[in-house]
């Protein structure tokens, strides 16, 4: 059955409505040290603010061993009147601790596969696999998990979103998984393009047929955020509005809308929805926000 996976069951694609299509609820890396987002009270009331503007769905792409809160999903999606599409996967090895990493060698494919069909520990099915690449070039620890990646989704059909380090390295990451895996571009997400501000490289990616997510608009670390507007005219210019997708990415408390004084997940639709109407059109907006995440994350499930 064609269907997006949520922390609460499967759900018709045309039902996410607006959707943050790169966030999280819940996040916690050793590469950030007292930055973590486990406050589940705080995690509702940003879906709620969220909500409040019209959003219906939120994608947390935190992979495994990364303080997701699987157990915690499926309160925070009720009580935020969200929906919640939640991943397996594996980020960098720089955010794990090595035991972490230790554990799971060797294993990936299982485990991905096991958490997108049966569960997630202490929660409920995972809707796909998160990933990351490196700084421009792929080392062997993230070939390995892409390739894991690669498999889970020959397995099960699932989408593959990936993490490009400061937005590098994309198209090595297609070459990987769409050239020498055979994953349909169509299932992969390229994340955080904002960040490696070259239009050339986005069309080449929007041509082969991958979605391509701008995420964490608002940042005040990210110069390159100014010119957002820019690239997303480009692709839609370039015929590429059908693969663009837009996400919050908020990974630190601070930068919470709710309770910590940052743009969060309201952003998308306080600021940057409006701003895409002015500038881009409402057709524009209408595919970022609903008809692109309801085909990105629409799975014929096979298992």
């Amino acid at each position: 059955m064609r269907a997006a996976r949520t922390v609460l069951g499967d759900v018709p694609a045309e039902d996410l409505g607006i959707c943050d299509a790169h966030d999280h609820l819940f996040f916690r890396s050793a590469r950030l040290p007292g930055q973590e987002l486990d406050d589940v009270p705080a995690a509702i009331d940003e879906a709620r603010a969220f909500h409040a503007l019209g959003g219906r769905t939120v994608v947390q792409w935190t992979p495994y061993g990364l303080g997701r809160r699987a157990d915690a999903l499926a309160e925070v999606s009720r009580a935020g009147d969200v929906h919640v599409i939640a991943a397996t996967g594996l980020h960098q090895a720089a955010h794990y601790e090595p035991e972490v990493l230790r554990e799971v060698r060797g294993r990936l494919d299982a485990l991905f596969v096991t958490e997108l069909t049966e569960g997630m520990h202490g929660g409920g099915r995972a809707g796909m696999i998160k990933v990351a690449g490196g700084f421009h070039g792929l080392d062997g620890h993230a070939r390995s998990v892409l390739g894991a990646a690669a498999r889970a989704h020959q397995a099960t059909g699932t989408l593959i979103g990936v993490h490009h380090e400061l937005g590098t390295a994309s198209l090595d990451v297609l070459d990987l998984l769409c050239g020498r895996h055979g994953v349909p571009p169509e299932r992969v997400i390229l994340g955080h393009l904002n960040r490696f501000p070259d239009p050339r490289v986005h069309a080449e990616a929007g041509e082969a047929g991958a979605f391509l997510a701008f995420d964490g608009p608002s940042r005040a670390n990210h110069a390159t955020d100014w010119r957002l507007f820019d690239l997303l005219a480009a692709l839609v210019e370039a015929g590429h509005a059908d693969r663009l997708l837009l996400g919050g990415d908020t990974t630190t408390a601070a930068a919470r809308a709710s309770t910590g004084g940052g743009p969060g997940m309201p952003y998308l639709l306080r600021v940057m929805r409006p701003r895409i109407v002015r500038d881009l059109g409402e057709d524009v907006a209408e595919k970022i926000f609903v008809a692109n995440p309801a085909r990105a994350f629409a799975v014929d499930w096979r298992c």
